[in-house]
C-alpha cells in the first residue's frame, strides 16, 4: 500500500522542490517534533503551505481546497461522528446524492475511507486539505456539548456511585475528603472513572492546557477523546483524585504516585495514579486494574496454539530464564502473570519482584519494588535468593545489576521469567549483550524469548468481509496454497463497539528458542537480523506472519496488523 508520506517525497524530489539532503532534515524533524512530514517540510520553509498543496494535488490527482475561504454545513459536518473525524483528520463539507465529499489531510488513506462509507452508507469523494486547517474547523464546528454533559450529571450521577474501598485512612485525608466531598468535582471525577470502567478502557488521561481540559481513556490500546468538563473544574478534579489516592493535595511542583481501590457498578477495581506538573496545570495519568477484565489463562490470550504449546513444554523446565519482550502496553506482565499461574502448584516456592504488583495472585509471593527505602530490583533479587525459591518473576530487568543477577539465578537452579523492552525477540538477544551481558553467559542461561503485541480484535457483532487489492496483497507477501483466495474481515461499526469496529484485544507473538545454530550465532555476536534469518529458517513465525494469520482467521484486520508490526525484511 502507498502512503501519503512515501508519495510527497517522490513528487517533491521529481519536480526538484526538494533535495535529498533537505528531505533527510524534514524526516530528522518530523522524528524530534512529531506531526507529519508535510508540517516538518512547511515549518523547515523548505516550501510554502500553498506551493504544497498545488504540488501534491497534481501529483495524487486530487483538486485541494482552502478550508479557511470555504463556509462549512454544520448538516454535512455532522454526518461523521467527532470522534471520526479527529482520529482520521477528515472534514464533511459536501453531499451530493449518494456522494459525501471528504476533505482529508491523508486522501490515499483506504482504511479512511472505508471506515466512513461503511459508516454513513455513502460513496466517498476524497479532496485534500491542510491538516491543521481541518482540525481547526472540526474544533470550531462540531457542538461544545460540555455544559450539557455536566448539567447531566449533576441531575443523575449519585456520588454514591464510586464507593471508595479504604484499609487505612489517615486523619488528615479523612479532613480533606470532607473538604471538597460536596463540590460538583466528585461527581464528574466519578463519572470519568466510573465511564472508563463500563467501557473497558485501560488508562485514563486528564491534561490541562491554556483554555480546556482533554480527558482521554485508552481503549484497546487506542486514545479516544472523552467528553471535556470545563476548565475550571481542573484543580477540583485533581484535587479529588489526589485525596483517594491518599496524596498530597497542597504539593504542585512535584510528581507525585499513588493508587486507590473502588466498587465501581458493583465490582471492584484498581486504580494506579500519576501526577505530572505542566505547563498549563497537573497532569493525570490513571491506570485501571479491572481484575474482572483479566485473563491470566495462557490459552485464552489469543496466541496461536503451536506457540502456546512450545510455551507450556519450556515453561515446565526446572531452570533456565525465560524473557518475554515488547514495548510497553504490549501485554507483557499479563503474559507473565499467566505463565506463573499455569506453573504454580503447593510444590513451587513462586517469588515475584515487580514496580508496581499489578495483581494479587492468590499462593504466589510478591514483592512491590520501593526505591525511596533501598529496595530496589537489586537488592529484593539477593533477599528473595534466600528464600529458596522455585521460580522467580522480575517485572522488568532494565540495568545491568538486575540482568547479572537474574541470569545468575537461573545458572543456580532456578526458572526465572522477566520482560525486557525492546522491539523483537531477536532483539532482545542483543540488547542483553548491550547491557554487559557475556555471550556465554546467555547461551548458558536464556531458554527462549517471546516477543509479543496486542492488536484489536474485530466486533463480533459488526463483522464484515473486506475486499483488499492485489496490490497490497503483494507488499505484505501474503501467501495462500494455490486456489485459495485471502479473506478478510473489518469492524463496520456498531452501538456495543462505541463504533469502532473493534472490541477487546488478543495476543501475537514470535518465539525465539535459543536452538543449537542460534546459540553459536549468540556466541559469535551476530547482529539482529542474522539471528532473525537464522530462526525463521527453522520455522519461528515473526510478528507480522501471526498478526497475518489472525487477519486471514478473521480476528483482526488487516489495518491493525499494519499498524502495530514491523515489515519484514
Amino acid at each position: 500500500m502507498v502512503s501519503l508520506k512515501d508519495r510527497l517525497t517522490e513528487i517533491l524530489i521529481k519536480n526538484k522542490l526538494l533535495t535529498q539532503e533537505q528531505l533527510k532534515q524534514a524526516i530528522e524533524e518530523q522524528k524530534k517534533k512529531g506531526g507529519t512530514l508535510s508540517e516538518a517540510i512547511i515549518n523547515l520553509k523548505f516550501i510554502r503551505e500553498q506551493d504544497l498543496m498545488t504540488v501534491l494535488s497534481e501529483g495524487l490527482n486530487f483538486p485541494p481546497i482552502d478550508l479557511k475561504r470555504f463556509k462549512v454545513d454544520s448538516e454535512v459536518v455532522n454526518i461523521i461522528p467527532y470522534e471520526v473525524a479527529r482520529r482520521y483528520r477528515i472534514l464533511a463539507i459536501s453531499r451530493i446524492g449518494e456522494v459525501l465529499t471528504l476533505a482529508m489531510a491523508d486522501p490515499l488513506n483506504i482504511f479512511a475511507i472505508d471506515h466512513v462509507a461503511s459508516l454513513t452508507g455513502y460513496k466517498i469523494n476524497p479532496i485534500i486539505a491542510n491538516s491543521q486547517d481541518i482540525m481547526a474547523v472540526i474544533e470550531s464546528v462540531y457542538p461544545d456539548t460540555t455544559k450539557e454533559i455536566i448539567n447531566d450529571l449533576m441531575r443523575q450521577i449519585d456520588s454514591s456511585a464510586i464507593e471508595l474501598v479504604r484499609q487505612e485512612i489517615s486523619e488528615e485525608a479523612t479532613t480533606q475528603t470532607v473538604s471538597i466531598d460536596d463540590a460538583p468535582a466528585v461527581k464528574v471525577t466519578d463519572w470519568i472513572l466510573e465511564e472508563a470502567v463500563n467501557k473497558k478502557a485501560s488508562d485514563i488521561l486528564i491534561e490541562p492546557f491554556e483554555k480546556k481540559v482533554r480527558v482521554r481513556y485508552r481503549i484497546d490500546g487506542i486514545l479516544q477523546e472523552a467528553q471535556n468538563p470545563p476548565r475550571y473544574m481542573h484543580d477540583s478534579i485533581v484535587s479529588r483524585i489526589k485525596v483517594m489516592s491518599l496524596l498530597d493535595i497542597a504539593e504542585h511542583r512535584l510528581p507525585q504516585d499513588g493508587r486507590f481501590k473502588a466498587k465501581v457498578s458493583g465490582k471492584e477495581v484498581d486504580f494506579r495514579v500519576s501526577i505530572l506538573p505542566s505547563s498549563f496545570g497537573e497532569k493525570v495519568a490513571i491506570r485501571i486494574l479491572d481484575k474482572s477484565q483479566a485473563m491470566l489463562d495462557i490459552d485464552r490470550l489469543g496466541f496461536n496454539e503451536h506457540l502456546v504449546e512450545q510455551l507450556k513444554k519450556l515453561v515446565i523446565l526446572p531452570h533456565g530464564m525465560i524473557l518475554v519482550s515488547g514495548p510497553t502496553g504490549s501485554g507483557k506482565t499479563t503474559t507473565l502473570y499467566s505463565l506463573l499461574k499455569y506453573v504454580d502448584s503447593p510444590q513451587k516456592n513462586i517469588v515475584t519482584v515487580e514496580d508496581p504488583v499489578e495483581y494479587q495472585l492468590e499462593g504466589i509471593n510478591q514483592v512491590a519494588v520501593r526505591t525511596e527505602v533501598g529496595l530496589t530490583f537489586g537488592s529484593a533479587l539477593r533477599a528473595i535468593l534466600r528464600q529458596d525459591p522455585n521460580v522467580i518473576m522480575i517485572g522488568e530487568i532494565r540495568d545491568f545489576e538486575t540482568v547479572d543477577i537474574a541470569i545468575k539465578s537461573a545458572l543456580t537452579g532456578h526458572l526465572v521469567l522477566s520482560t525486557v523492552h525492546t522491539t523483537s525477540a531477536c532483539g532482545s538477544i542483543v540488547r542483553l549483550i548491550n547491557m554487559g551481558v557475556e555471550p556465554f553467559l546467555i547461551d548458558a542461561a536464556v531458554i527462549c524469548v517471546l516477543g509479543q503485541r496486542l492488536v484489536r480484535r474485530i466486533c463480533q457483532y459488526c463483522k464484515e468481509e473486506q475486499k483488499v487489492s492485489m496490490q497490497i496483497l503483494n507488499s505484505l507477501k501474503v501467501k495462500m496454497p494455490d486456489g485459495m483466495k485471502p479473506t478478510f474481515y473489518k469492524g463496520k461499526g456498531c452501538q456495543r463497539c462505541f463504533n469502532l469496529g473493534y472490541s477487546g484485544r488478543l495476543s501475537i507473538g514470535e518465539l525465539l528458542i535459543l536452538t543449537p545454530a542460534i546459540r553459536e550465532l549468540i556466541l559469535k555476536r551476530a547482529q539482529e537480523h542474522i539471528i532473525k534469518q537464522q530462526a525463521r529458517k527453522e520455522g519461528m513465525r515473526t510478528l507480522r506472519e501471526d498478526g497475518i494469520r489472525a487477519a486471514l482467521a478473521g480476528l483482526t484486520s488487516l489495518e491493525e496488523v499494519v499498524r502495530i508490526t514491523a515489515a519484514d525484511d
